[in-house]
């Protein structure tokens, strides 16, 4: 059995091993203020496509934000069930095999989650039941890897668009607490945001994934060492890209097209530079860049397109 950590023996109590666990797997207050964006965001952009002269419900904002936290809560949880046994054997000094917490009680936490998201769509509105059932079906399936878990493995490319689909879905439930909730029909523009969501995942996960090769360790994929630097940066690069298109054209249906543009170009400039510097010395701080710059890139962008436009719209 794995030896606790002196972190971890210090921490011997209930909350103190979920601490580290949060700390470790999920970071609560990082991980919060993104999702706080992306979620707040999405009611924005719906009751500014709508033409709304009042800012969305509060009661919408947060159960948005509150069922997108536990959207992303439960796909790490499901990483943790089905990584298991590959972590147990490549990466034994993660939180959970190392035994800080166990896959009972993430079981556990999971469900709960869940309890509260379906309350709080039943309370809101239960015409939100449906898309909340919708984005558990796609995440079991993902969970289960599509039951094709060897032959995707064997595709990383695959593996990854099929994986991000779910980021649409939890965007359009997001959107959802707004346009449902007001009983209005979905606004055609709200396709454009699903795809920046669809995009930009691509942008946070390979960003995350992207390696030096000092720090590459075996068993462990990542996309540097799957498609090597050049394609993985580009790649990289390719998806920023994309996201800023269609970033553009939903930020062209609420008309805050140049702010998003200016922002986002200096963005991309700074993401391009950091990719040349890393491609000719692929040092660890340049590495570990590309998360950074991916996490602000996603902080920046939906704030441009939901929170930021809505707040001036009032002023």
């Amino acid at each position: 059995m794995p030896r606790l950590t002196i972190t971890d023996k210090q921490s011997e109590g209930f909350f103190g091993k979920w601490w580290i666990y949060q700390r470790e797997r999920f970071p609560i207050f990082s991980h919060g203020l993104l999702i706080a964006a992306f979620s707040i965001s999405a009611v924005c952009f719906s009751a500014l496509l709508r033409g709304s002269h009042s800012p969305p419900l509060f009661s919408s904002a947060v159960v948005a934000f509150v069922s997108s936290f536990f959207f992303f809560l439960q796909l790490r949880i499901a990483d943790e069930f089905k990584d298991f046994e590959e972590d147990s054997r490549f990466r034994p000094y993660r939180a959970v095999p190392r035994g800080v917490v166990n896959l009972r009680g993430l079981g556990c936490l999971g469900l709960l989650t869940g309890a509260v998201q379906m309350a709080l769509a039943f309370w809101l509105s239960p015409a939100l039941l449906g898309l909340l059932l919708l984005t558990w079906t796609y995440l079991a399936l993902m969970s289960r890897e599509f039951f094709f878990r060897e032959w995707l493995k064997a595709h990383p490319f695959t593996y990854l668009w099929t994986h991000m689909l779910i980021m649409p879905l939890i965007d359009l439930y997001a959107t959802a607490c707004d346009w449902k909730v007001v009983g209005v029909r979905l606004h055609s523009g709200i396709f454009w945001f699903l795809v920046v969501s669809f995009f930009n995942g691509i942008v946070l996960e390979i960003g995350r994934k992207i390696r030096a090769p000092q720090n590459e360790e075996y068993g462990v994929p990542t996309y540097t060492s799957l498609w090597g630097r050049r394609l993985s940066v580009g790649g990289w690069i390719c998806a920023l890209i994309l996201t800023a298109v269609c970033a553009s054209m939903a930020a062209a249906e609420i008309h805050f097209w140049v702010p998003l543009e200016v922002c986002l170009g200096i963005f991309l400039l700074f993401a391009i530079l950091n990719a040349i510097l890393f491609l000719k010395h692929p040092t660890a701080k340049l590495a570990k860049r590309f998360e950074l710059i991916a996490g602000l890139w996603t902080l920046c962008m939906y704030l441009l397109l939901g929170s930021i436009p809505m707040l001036l719209h009032f002023l």
